[in-house]
């Protein structure tokens, strides 16, 4: 549970109406979930609780998010922005569904330049690159597409894929001792990819490796008000 300091409450700059916009982004990837609005008292709650309270313009009362669904949201960190006009809350989101159509992310829409139409499937929010790419590795190995490298791993099994770390490895290695930056970074970005299908073939994901990093890295407090 969080327990942060409630006085940056008094120092946000709310609406008319005692509102302040509050965007949900995920603890791990960074994806953009969801957009809604907070007042005085669901901020008091969501730093009491640990579980992200909204206010419900609709309905006119607060709203704790997943309260009926069971999709509810767990507070990890708080940022303003440099107004303090509006919220960013990284959250760990139960379920992986934070917008009540279904969808991991309320921006499924995606807008067509050429045709101004909205897209008619729930895209994923966009993530970090390493995330999207996990993502694409998994959707490769439940529908395969022909001549696709990543497949061909897949298939090639457990050694053609370790043998390809092996030699990824010493090519980042090799790149390292030549101190050329441009092929430290090629290098390093072949690697992860290898890294990422060997993790997809042994039903591993990439979330769980995010989750042992930001573990490791919340040894030191990082839960600070900006």
């Amino acid at each position: 549970m969080m327990q942060l300091n409630q006085d940056f409450i008094e120092k946000l700059r709310f609406n008319e109406k005692g509102l302040i916009p509050v965007i949900a982004q995920d603890w791990l990837d960074g994806a953009v979930l969801m957009m809604a609005w907070a007042n005085k008292a669901s901020l008091i709650e969501t730093l009491k609780t640990g579980e992200v309270h909204y206010w419900s313009r609709s309905r006119q009362q607060l709203w704790h998010k997943g309260e009926t669904s069971g999709h509810i949201q767990l507070l990890k960190n708080i940022r303003l922005d440099c107004d303090s006009d509006a919220i960013l809350l990284s959250i760990e989101q139960v379920g992986d569904t934070a917008c009540h159509k279904g969808a991991r992310s309320c921006f499924f829409n995606e807008i067509d330049s050429s045709s101004n139409s909205k897209s008619s499937v729930f895209l994923p929010p966009h993530a970090d690159c390493c995330s999207e790419l996990f993502e694409t590795i998994k959707d490769r190995s439940i529908n395969p597409k022909p001549k696709s490298y990543t497949n061909s791993l897949l298939e090639g099994g457990e050694n053609k894929i370790l043998k390809k770390i092996g030699e990824e490895s010493a090519e980042f290695v090799m790149a390292c001792k030549d101190n050329d930056p441009n092929s430290i970074a090629n290098e390093a970005a072949d690697l992860i990819f290898h890294l990422q299908v060997a993790l997809k073939y042994h039903n591993v994901d990439w979330r769980d490796v995010l989750k042992i990093l930001r573990t490791r890295r919340s040894t030191q407090k990082e839960d600070i008000i900006n």
